[in-house]
């Protein structure tokens, strides 16, 4: 009976003193270790890769963002055409929730799920190309994928150099700028396929606005 005890209360004992070391080299040490590697060689990419502009931070290189100037009547967004602006957001965040349009909200995004011969899609595809098409003065057949259709997250912070440089004039007019300059403008932050062949060449949105924003000024 004694050594039944003993031996309950030892392997108790052995369970706990395990839980503490476990406890402090799982939840204490580890992360501690991991963070402070992260943040001296990654810390950039750790803190969620934030883009600032004149000393604050206006967003992050990884999530795409919406440029509008207003609501029309039925709370949609109403594009400010002097910035360039991003794909479509037509994922679980292009739905209206109590009259406000969530486009590019990252609680609720993801894909619309939609497939090729989805009515909707077909019809909010060319909606989206006359849009381009009448905006950018361009053919339809000129209007890029990627400024008619989303991407699976409904957040992504690139386009494609032919979407950019089709935006280019229109962005130059508006800011009455030269449109060699803003066109030089998307060449220089026109980023190329990773190690030279994984992916396709890609605009981030938001770091060309920034530098788009510091031409501005600096012809004003």
């Amino acid at each position: 009976m004694n050594n039944s005890v003993s031996n309950t209360a030892r392997l108790i004992g052995a369970g706990l003193r395990a839980l503490l070391v476990l406890t402090v080299v799982c939840g204490v040490v580890y992360p501690l270790v991991v963070t402070g590697v992260a943040q001296a060689a990654f810390a950039g990419k750790a803190n969620g890769s934030e883009v600032s502009s004149q000393g604050k931070v206006v967003g992050s290189s990884l999530i795409g963002q919406r440029y509008d100037k207003g609501q029309d009547k039925a709370g949609n967004p109403i594009p400010d055409l002097k910035f360039f602006q991003p794909r479509p957001s037509a994922g679980l965040g292009s739905n209206k929730t109590n009259g406000v349009n969530t486009q590019y909200d990252l609680q609720v995004s993801g894909a619309s799920n939609l497939g090729a011969t989805n009515t909707d899609l077909i019809k909010a595809v060319k909606e989206r190309k006359k849009w381009v098409s009448t905006t950018y003065g361009v053919p339809g057949s000129k209007v890029p994928a990627d400024a008619v259709t989303s991407s699976g997250s409904g957040l992504d912070p690139d386009i494609s150099p032919e979407y950019a440089q089709l935006q280019a004039a229109r962005v130059a007019k508006e800011n009455h700028l030269p449109a060699g300059k803003v066109e030089q403008l998307v060449k220089e932050h026109t980023n190329g396929r990773a190690l030279g062949f994984l992916g396709e060449p890609r605009v981030n949105v938001l770091e060309l606005n920034i530098a788009l924003k510091g031409l501005v000024r600096s012809h004003g």
